[in-house]
């Protein structure tokens, strides 16, 4: 007998000593040499909430709540809220606090296809812990965190459950309450506040659940600290070799989703905690299967295909379909940008989200859609007709940018940017209702918002003069190319979206944009604006109209304009500025040139210790969700060849690089397609 518990006490202590090696699979990503003080955390969100990862054993850095602003920490803007930190997690081992200087063998690992970060670590010859914690895909305001501790010798265990408050959070009030049945106890810690402003009431709340029957789980202790957190704890004995496992669901919520966010918060804790562990995760695994069967499989370069499954989980993770939130630079991984929606999305994330999810990419229209009243407001105030949508958007879509930023008054093109996005859906699902009901009444109101922005100057001088392009290091130009190429494109939409519908379209909108110009120095090169004199970027402006618009196809032109404003390209610019160059060289059949941008758009770029990628190379502002999407659009219609045109989704003839030996695109479009190229 002595030997048996001998050699159970041996097997337990080699795990988990080392995690399991995921260098082989194009599922997993893997971080063993965590350095905390270089950490730039990893995101497990469902489209509603997102928890990002900290070097801390068994914590999380932020938890953000979608489609929440209020006024905080960055002046006279707003910002996305961080709410409630109800998902962190103490652990004393013998009475003593488990921290870093504890632990050995710590990594953590986050397995993409069912969306779960793991972290294991020894905590020296006592015990081993593995951590497993999700935002669940079937629930989208409740999280799962699953322990197993196994003991290496007899132990006594104490693990808590905390909930905090960030600082910025006012008046908030903890409560515990014990909801007892014949068959199951619940415990209920529920932390409630209010927003920094006070415009939302925001409710956090969470509960062990426990796989002892009824009447033998562990008794739990409630312990109030500070005014902002508060704790369950319980106090468990393992023998040496045994192993304990538990879960924690919680769920958090707000104003601006329910009226009542404290009872509901208690009410979606209940209902998950009441579902069991099992059953949570059978869900979520499922939902994730669902979105997973839209995936990109790349043969002969496995760093490749990890990368861009890396960037379709991170899409996929910061928004969900039937919704009407959108998706800023940032996704859900923090505060950056403030969480506002700028072109970022339709331009860059929305394209392969469009290809490979379009009902997801009809929640993003839905958040324009609903704030198209505004837009026409700020229009108005501008002197314009139509709808002039703000440069940075927010919770109820008015301008929302710093005001020292010039980009918010001048940064026109984002109306185009929308009314193309909303007609590229009508070409993919051709669901003519939507177009009638959602699509054309936004890019109508665009339409109206050039025709009345244009200044008529005669014959191919409609000019739009004072503007922001894309390249934004040039402020309050005239003729921008981008800025006219867009603008050009949603008056040409508007008229194709009535004659679908069978309206009689404005004449006007062919008048206008049959008479803006696009510039050209005297060598033929596309200009970018009427006094750019050949000065570096900060990312494609000129080739933006070869790619995606199409107004430039002209092989030659296309040539002449890539040259041109390549070198031009500034090395510290945004990761997608290189994946537009990406894209063009693919169509163009230079397709080692092409894959040299596309390793350009995002391998500078990655983080320690995950690889998530910031803005820009050197940068320490992750995750870049825009970024993710320029590099996503260098495969799909890049080297994958696909375009979304009047006849919905085609492919052009493309090769791949010699690094790769086969690209499959599945789960495309409505009907779900499958594309290759060998």
């Amino acid at each position: 007998m002595k030997k048996q518990t001998l050699l159970l006490a041996l097997l337990c202590f080699s795990y988990p000593l080392l995690a399991q090696d995921y260098s082989d699979s194009p599922w997993h990503v893997q971080a063993k040499d965590i350095d905390p003080s270089n950490y730039y955390g990893v995101t497990v969100a469902n489209g509603m909430i997102g928890i990002v990862s900290s070097p801390e054993p068994m914590r999380v850095k932020d938890v953000v709540l979608n489609g929440v602003y209020d006024y905080y920490q960055r002046g006279r803007v707003s910002n996305i809220l961080k709410t409630f930190n109800h998902v962190n997690m103490n652990l004393d081992i013998d009475r003593r606090r488990i921290g870093r200087r504890d632990i050995s063998n710590y990594a953590q690992t986050l397995d993409m296809k069912q969306a779960a970060l793991t972290t294991t670590f020894d905590v020296g010859d006592k015990a081993s812990v593995k951590h497993t914690m999700m935002a669940l895909r079937h629930l989208p305001y409740t999280a799962l965190t699953m322990v197993e501790i196994t003991a290496k010798k007899d132990i006594e265990i104490t693990p808590m459950s905390v909930i905090e408050a960030p600082n910025h959070l006012k008046d908030v009030r903890n409560y515990y309450a014990e909801i007892d049945r014949p068959h199951v106890l619940i415990p209920l810690m529920t932390s409630v506040a209010d927003s920094p402003s006070g415009k939302h009431k925001v409710a956090a709340s969470n509960s062990f659940i426990f796989p002892e029957k009824h009447g033998s789980e562990p008794d739990l202790i409630h312990e109030d600290w500070d005014y902002n957190m508060h704790l369950m704890k319980f106090y468990k004995t393992l023998k040496a070799g045994e192993t304990y496992r538990f879960s924690l669901v919680a769920s958090a919520c707000s104003t601006e989703h329910y009226e009542d966010p404290h009872n509901e918060a208690e009410r979606l804790t209940i209902f998950a905690a009441l579902e069991g562990t099992e059953r949570l995760l059978k869900r979520h695994r499922q939902a994730w299967d669902e979105l997973w069967q839209s995936d990109i499989v790349l043969d002969g370069d496995l760093e490749a295909q990890r990368a861009i499954r890396f960037a379709i989980y991170h899409l996929y993770s910061f928004a969900r379909a039937g919704t009407a939130y959108s998706l800023s630079p940032m996704g859900l991984s923090g505060l950056g940008y403030n969480g506002h929606v700028f072109w970022d999305t339709e331009l860059w994330m929305y394209p392969p989200l469009l290809l490979l999810q379009p009902d997801i990419a009809r929640s993003l229209l839905e958040y324009r859609y609903e704030r198209l009243a505004a837009a026409k407001q700020n229009a108005f105030a501008h002197g314009y007709k139509g709808a002039m949508y703000p440069w940075e958007s927010a919770g109820d879509g008015s301008e929302d940018t710093p005001v020292w930023a010039l980009t918010g008054p001048f940064q026109h093109h984002i109306g185009g940017d929308i009314a193309w996005a909303h007609w590229k859906y009508y070409q993919v699902t051709k669901d003519e209702l939507w177009l009638r009901e959602r699509g054309f009444p936004v890019i109508k109101e665009v339409a109206d918002f050039w025709a009345s922005r244009v200044e008529r100057n005669g014959e191919g001088q409609y000019d739009i003069n004072n503007v922001i392009g894309a390249n934004e290091w040039q402020e309050n130009i005239d003729n921008n190319a981008f800025t006219n190429g867009m603008a050009i494109t949603s008056l040409r939409i508007a008229t194709k979206a009535a004659k679908v519908l069978g309206y009689t379209p404005n004449p006007d909108w062919e008048h206008v944009a049959n008479n803006i110009p696009i510039l050209q120095f005297p060598d033929g090169t596309t200009r970018e604006n009427a006094t750019y004199d050949g000065v570096m970027i900060k990312q494609a402006d000129v080739n933006l109209l070869s790619y995606p618009l199409d107004i430039i196809s002209d092989k030659a032109q296309v040539e002449k304009d890539l040259a041109y404003y390549e070198s031009r390209m500034a090395p510290d610019g945004p990761a997608m500025g290189n994946s537009v160059l990406s894209t063009l060289h693919s169509r163009l059949g230079n397709v080692q040139k092409a894959h040299q941008l596309f390793v350009k758009s995002y391998k500078p770029n990655e983080v320690p210790p995950f690889g998530v990628i910031s803005e820009t190379a050197g940068g320490t502002n992750p995750y870049f969700a825009t970024g993710a999407g320029g590099m996503l659009q260098a495969v799909l219609s890049g080297f994958g060849g696909l375009e979304i045109t009047d006849e919905g989704i085609i492919q052009l003839d493309t090769k791949l690089p010699k690094q790769w030996s086969s690209l499959k695109m599945q789960g495309i479009g409505a009907k779900r397609e499958l594309f290759e190229v060998k």
